[in-house]
């Protein structure tokens, strides 16, 4: 018997980050169905596609720039799991009231990131362990901004 991919739906909202398909490949990799669009739907377009989770893109833009943009308020009413991803991650955190401000320094390049507490979203995935066992992610960053203040919920 094949497994309905319809099942569970993920939305990518797109702002324009240049590894978008590859997060949508990755995702349909796993044997999950998802649609890419741009970040500006409209709250009647999310409830159609009735998605089971959201991914918010990274992309070029700033959230400190006025006028960059946002994903729709909608996002985070839908009553579903949100992965905002560099700057999804950013409009989110500042959207639900975090503070974002510009670094220092722009990173850019090869990183990896430690895998500190397990989470179903990560769970078997590893590029390497650190010398206790700890799963290790091989990212690539591109940004400029920072996250300084988590939203309180």
């Amino acid at each position: 018997m094949t497994e309905n991919i319809h099942k569970h739906r993920i939305l990518i909202l797109d702002f324009g980050s240049q590894y978008t398909q590859l997060v949508a490949r990755r995702v349909r990799e796993l044997g999950v169905y998802c649609e890419l669009w741009a970040w500006d739907v409209t709250e009647a377009q999310i409830r159609d596609f009735n998605p089971s989770g959201i991914i918010l893109s990274g992309g070029p833009e700033s959230t400190t720039e006025e006028n960059s943009p946002r994903a729709p308020q909608y996002v985070f009413e839908a009553g579903v799991p949100v992965f905002g991803v560099c700057y999804g991650m950013q409009t989110m955190a500042m959207q639900l009231g975090g503070h974002v401000e510009a670094s220092n320094e722009r990173e850019f390049g090869y990183a990896q990131v430690e895998v500190v507490n397990d989470s179903a979203l990560v769970r078997g995935i590893e590029d390497a362990l650190t010398a206790d066992g700890k799963p290790l992610l091989d990212v690539w960053m591109s940004h400029g901004d920072k996250v300084t203040a988590i939203p309180s919920d």
